[in-house]
């Protein structure tokens, strides 16, 4: 059902896992809930036949952006590629792009070792290769790419240096740089993002990129995503986004492992935030990292709204702190089913229960958000939902069992809002948005099986968007 419709009336739709009634949408809003609604004049009458009709799902942490050039790219990376062999044949047979360019994301160590320009140049020379990591914060060129773009001269503190100063093709979190140096590609579709995020149910997104350009924001405006969007990488001086389904949220702050600030430089940072009377959503993917971003709130204080994001590693220890802080964490337990395997090999034993902690967490009052990382983690929200029940990695290896939650509690963090993460849970009730999701089955057997294929249509503003 792609439509614009003037009404719509949900009949015998489960609401709130319990019981069985209608729901009324007229306009941008649920207008009515009861068991004695009939058709009114020409609204659209959907037959849910005891099927879930619940609040729309909100991705927490996403980037719509990396997720369109993704879906352009070459995959680098497990599953799909597997060893070195598999990713020569895969840049091979790569066509490039309108510019002549060849574009790869998510690879890891663990198919070929670690990449930079002559590495690529041996698996393909011929055209400009560019690879990013499945961290995103890390990008690979090969030599002709790395001419093209300038490294040579290029006085980013993120162009990696080999002897005599020659650059070595790695990038270390030079995004914006970079993009600056590439010849200009068509503007991204973020409609058929939109569309592969209705599928899941999704009515809304925090796009959680950093130092949004003006470009990026005017796409946001355009309304080509039919999303709602919370954007955390708003310039703390930019004014308030034009289009109603646009909403300005946390100040994005980046703590680099590949080299994190000093305390006083991090403190600064955050207390302008403050000033501007943003709160702060700071990526902690370290133990380190999420140390100092504690001992820099211990000194700015805290203001409602400030989170961590990912909190990749949470030791014990900080739980509390996290909790008297009165901190919100938005992690991504997908990870665990895509990456598990290989956290299992890299990472310390006697770190792995601190991975993509979630029980732990709530149970010491810590509102905890689920949300996808797309594309660097799935983005399918049943897959992680099924990950934060099971914490089992491809192998079938549990990671960090203790910190699995129920599927009902998983689901519940996708259906709270953008400025609550990991709080309140959003109703079908009269007077709340028309955001919603439709199943095919009531919520306790979607549950049992947590899966994209329950997913019936979504309705975004009282607009049927996906079936």
């Amino acid at each position: 059902m792609d439509a614009a419709v003037s009404g719509l009336l949900f009949r015998d739709a489960e609401i709130g896992g319990r019981r069985r009634t209608h729901v009324r949408v007229v306009g941008e809003r649920i207008s009515e809930v009861g068991p004695h609604l009939t058709p009114a004049g020409a609204e659209e009458v959907v037959e849910c036949r005891g099927g879930a009709l619940l609040p729309g799902l909100w991705d927490h942490h996403v980037h719509l952006h990396a997720l369109w050039a993704w879906r352009r790219s070459v995959p680098c990376g497990p599953p799909q590629v597997e060893g070195r062999d598999a990713l020569a044949a895969a840049l091979r047979a790569a066509p490039p792009d309108e510019n002549g360019w060849v574009r790869g994301v998510g690879y890891t160590e663990s198919v070929a070792g670690d990449l930079d320009a002559a590495r690529l140049d041996a698996l393909r020379a011929d055209v400009p290769v560019r690879v990013q990591h499945r961290s995103g914060a890390l990008w690979m060129l090969n030599s002709a790419a790395a001419r093209d773009a300038g490294l040579a001269e290029g006085r980013h503190p993120g162009i990696e240096r080999g002897p005599g100063g020659v650059p070595t093709g790695r990038l270390w979190r030079a995004d914006g740089w970079l993009r600056t140096r590439l010849p200009a590609g068509p503007p991204a579709d973020l409609s058929t993002v939109g569309a592969e995020l209705a599928r899941y149910g999704i009515t809304g997104v925090t796009d959680a990129t950093p130092d949004l350009t003006a470009d990026a924001i005017a796409a946001f405006e355009e309304g080509s995503v039919p999303q709602r969007v919370h954007l955390l990488g708003m310039p703390l001086d930019a004014p308030a986004p034009r289009h109603p389904g646009v909403t300005t949220g946390p100040y994005k702050i980046v703590l680099a492992d590949s080299g994190l600030p000093s305390l006083d430089d991090l403190t600064g940072r955050i207390a302008r935030a403050h000033a501007y009377g943003r709160a702060v959503a700071v990526h902690c993917v370290t133990r380190g990292a999420l140390l100092l971003l504690l001992a820099a709130l211990g000194e700015t204080g805290v203001r409602d709204g400030d989170r961590v994001e990912h909190a990749a590693l949470v030791p014990a220890e900080t739980v509390g702190e996290l909790a008297r802080l009165g901190l919100r964490v938005v992690t991504q337990p997908g990870f665990i089913a895509d990456r598990g395997d290989d956290y299992l090999r890299d990472v310390p034993a006697g770190d792995h229960g601190d991975l993509y902690r979630c029980r732990r967490l709530a149970d010491a009052g810590v509102p905890v958000a689920l949300s996808s990382d797309a594309p660097y983690g799935p983005l399918d929200p049943w897959a992680v939902i099924r990950a934060a029940v099971h914490r089992r990695t491809r192998s079938g290896a549990v990671v960090a069992g203790g910190e699995a939650i129920p599927a009902r509690a998983a689901l519940r963090s996708y259906l709270t809002p953008p400025g609550d993460p990991g709080g309140r849970v959003r109703s079908v009730r009269p007077g709340a948005a028309a955001d919603l999701v439709l199943l095919h089955v009531p919520l306790a057997e979607a549950l049992r099986r947590p899966d994209a294929t329950a997913v019936r249509g979504t309705v975004i503003a009282g607009r049927l968007v996906g079936s």
